[in-house]
């Protein structure tokens, strides 16, 4: 089921995507790849291009001034695209300054134009400011900067394959337009400075020195990524790239506290606890640090820091698992937000109180409700109603019934859609995808998945992201890729997997969903198909997963493998587990394997106590699908007691939901069922004729087809040989001999492709 406390933290650097930075120390000066966008200013204002040129140039001028900077091979290519007139002249422009003489590169400068308000470079608007910015930042360069600046120039034109070089190599660099005060990262070591491109590159080739970024670009790189990683993780730079660029942030200023913060999120990405404690503390303290918080309570000032450092710390915790560690935190942040009067901090620590209860096992039903009372209390919108969908949570958990969950959504999602929360409604539809699979309901949560996946995002189109690539998408993939499975449609699941891995590399946040979710697939694909020594090694993998799913696997292969012994004290684990969490399904499930432990030594009136309880268990808490497979071994034990009319009356019940419902294993395994208990009451025995009800066997026959149907789609070679042998027995009594050669002929390739013993009587369901 989708975590619904997945953003449940205070971010207080990100708004709607948007960071708010204070780069402060970083200066800004000129460097070859400004003085090629100046050039393309300089075109753009005194050239005529059309109106749709125009405003194709309009919109990718932005990105220009406030992104990295490029090759010159990428600059012009980019141009090019909206422009090729316009392209070829800022070409022009630059091959006069780099190949003519300095005095070139200083008439352009002194040349640029501030016009009117008719014009894009008026002196008030954002190209203007920029124009403004470098042409103050190049007069305040002494003679020998701006000598090195035009030889930087030069080696950027005449190598346009070749990375950026860096900002020019000034020996007092100062370009600071509000201060002449040396501050912390201001300034380069004077060794790096004057050292010449070409030998940094022999010294390291594949990397090459970077110089720091300006306060524009700096904004304008973190808005970025920070948009990216919440939205789309897939189109941010990978955990690595993002490393090194955060740390050549860092390294010319140390006290960058948002680029702190970012770093934070991209160690939470790659599950490095060290790292993001590290960067998390090192954010706040530098936010304290910056001087823009002179209070020490309010709204405002050290104690708001503190306070929410501590949640946050506190919720870095909860996602480890560090549940102690997690309570102090939270302690902490909830004693400071008292002192401080801080109703909101509050709100958000009791937030995070009932959801590490909830972590921990504990019942936190009461503290949830308290939360979201105080929650509309205080008109907090957003944690109301994640509240909300915690207590459906919950009372999923606990067996409540369908339509009132289902109530409970539809009332918070009229205010998802009132205020435009679209993460609560993808969460909200991904919930209810997992309320109806649990409660047995495949074509109910098929739909909803569907809905989800064809639902246009309400968040606001920036960086090129049309939908969120959010844990509630990948939910409801993976419930979409199991139900196809089931099915025994692999080609429709191989298809949803590869969308799964293209949105959800390897290296993002949400991919072990998916690979929780392909090696479950695998995993019950060679169960069925007999094929054991492929499934044993999956899991190994899933356990890194899943502790408690591969320990479920272990035991069903140990089962296959006839290693009672052993799958019992796996199972037993299991049940004690089950017990402390209170997981009523995994518990059923466990419950179902011990019983065919019990079969395996014909202890079937000892699984019979087993077996009713799992059942009471499932229809207290409404799982219908665990509830008919339940009485589906029910059916079987009877069988094997002898009392097939029992068994054939009890089948009847289930039959209906698993044909409607079931996977393909199911139906398969249930119509085989049924007809063996139509064959005992019968009254059926092999190689005697004239003495069993005829009419029930022919029926019996007509049910075998059915399954065949089924284990075929599943390629069961093991149950279609039991099959293929009932029939030829079936047909023989009969008197059909030419189906009964057929089914014999059948069984005769299976067991010998098999070639293990195929018993008369299967001791399995």
């Amino acid at each position: 089921m989708a975590s619904v406390h997945e953003s449940l933290y205070f971010n207080p650097m990100m708004t709607n995507g948007v960071v708010h930075a204070n780069v402060f120390g970083i200066k800004d000066w000129v460097t070859p790849y400004k003085i090629s966008v100046l050039a393309l200013l300089y075109e753009m204002t005194t050239s005529k291009v059309t109106l749709t040129t125009r405003r194709r140039l309009n919109e990718l001028i932005l990105p220009l001034q406030q992104g990295p900077d490029l090759t010159f091979g990428q600059f012009v290519t980019t141009v090019e695209e909206c422009c090729p007139q316009t392209a070829s002249a800022v070409m022009i422009r630059l091959h006069e300054m780099a190949d003519g003489e300095l005095r070139d590169m200083e008439q352009f400068f002194s040349t640029l134009p501030f016009t009117a308000f008719d014009t894009e470079a008026y002196k008030t608007s954002v190209v203007g400011l920029f124009m403004r910015h470098m042409l103050l930042a190049y007069n305040k360069l002494s003679f020998s900067q701006v000598y090195k600046l035009y030889k930087s120039l030069q080696q950027y034109y005449a190598k346009p394959s070749y990375e950026t070089p860096p900002a020019p190599n000034f020996d007092e660099l100062d370009m600071d337009l509000t201060s002449t005060e040396d501050t912390v990262g201001d300034r380069m070591d004077k060794d790096e400075l004057d050292t010449p491109r070409h030998e940094s590159e022999v010294r390291n080739d594949n990397a090459p020195s970077k110089g720091p970024l300006s306060q524009k670009q700096a904004e304008y790189f973190l808005a970025r990524q920070a948009y990216l990683l919440k939205n789309d993780e897939n189109k941010a730079l990978k955990p690595a790239a993002l490393q090194e660029e955060l740390n050549n942030m860092l390294k010319f200023n140390p006290d960058f506290a948002e680029a702190h913060y970012l770093n934070y999120l991209n160690s939470m990405r790659v599950q490095d606890i060290f790292l993001s404690a590290h960067c998390l503390l090192h954010y706040f303290d530098r936010l304290i640090l910056s001087g823009n918080e002179g209070k020490s309570n309010g709204d405002e000032g050290y104690g708001r820091s503190l306070r929410y450092a501590a949640l946050n710390l506190a919720s870095l915790h909860c996602r480890f698992g560090h549940y102690q560690q997690a309570g102090l935190a939270l302690q902490e942040a909830i004693r400071i937000a008292q002192e401080s009067n801080d109703h909101v901090c509050l709100q958000h620590c009791l937030s995070w109180l009932y959801t590490l209860e909830q972590m921990k096992g504990s019942d936190s039903t009461v503290l949830t409700e308290d939360s979201v009372k105080m929650a509309v209390h205080f008109c907090l919108k957003y944690l109301a109603c994640l509240g909300i969908q915690s207590l459906v949570q919950q009372g999923a958990t606990q067996g409540r019934t369908a339509h009132k969950l289902m109530d409970a959504l539809k009332d918070t999602d009229i205010l998802h859609w009132k205020h435009s929360l679209s993460e609560l409604i993808e969460i909200s539809l991904a919930q209810t995808t997992s309320i109806w699979r649990v409660y047995g309901k495949s074509t109910m949560s098929a739909q909803q998945a569907q809905l989800l996946l064809n639902m246009s995002s309400l968040e606001p189109v920036n960086f090129g992201v049309h939908q969120n690539n959010t844990e509630a998408f990948a939910v409801a993939l993976c419930h979409l890729a199991e139900l196809h499975a089931e099915q025994g449609l692999y080609g429709a699941v191989s298809e949803i997997l590869q969308h799964l891995k293209a949105q959800f590399p390897p290296h993002t946040q949400h991919a072990k969903l998916w690979m929780l979710c392909e090696l479950k697939i695998k995993f019950e694909r060679y169960m069925n198909e007999g094929k054991y020594h492929l499934a044993e090694p999956l899991i190994v993998a899933m356990s890194a997963l899943n502790k408690t799913q591969g320990l479920h696997r272990k035991a069903l292969v140990l089962k296959a493998l006839n290693r009672s012994t052993e799958a019992y004290a796996v199972l037993q684990r299991l049940q004690v587990h089950c017990d402390q969490t209170k997981c009523t399904e995994l518990a059923i499930r466990v419950m179902l394997s011990t019983a065919a432990l019990h079969w395996g030594s014909s202890g079937f009136s000892t699984a019979l106590p087993l077996l009713l309880q799992a059942l009471a268990l499932a229809r207290q808490h409404h799982l219908q699908s665990l509830a008919s497979e339940t009485i589906l071994h029910l059916a079987f034990t009877q069988l094997m007691l002898g009392v097939p009319e029992q068994a054939l009356n009890v089948l009847h019940e289930a039959i209906e939901p698993v044909l409607a419902h079931g996977s393909v294993m199911d139906k398969g395994r249930a119509l085989l069922l049924m007809a063996r208990c139509q064959m005992e009451v019968a009254g059926f025995k092999p190689n005697r004729q004239g003495q069993a009800d005829l009419n029930m066997l022919a029926l019996a026959v007509g049910t075998l087809d059915d399954a065949t149907t089924y284990f075929s789609k599943l390629n069961c070679a093991e149950r279609l040989r039991e099959i293929y042998y009932l029939q030829a027995q079936l047909y023989h009594t009969l008197g059909q001999n030419s189906q009964c050669k057929k089914s014999a002929m059948l069984f005769r390739l299976l067991d010998q492709e098999l070639q293990t013993p195929a018993p008369p009587v299967s001791m399995r369901l």
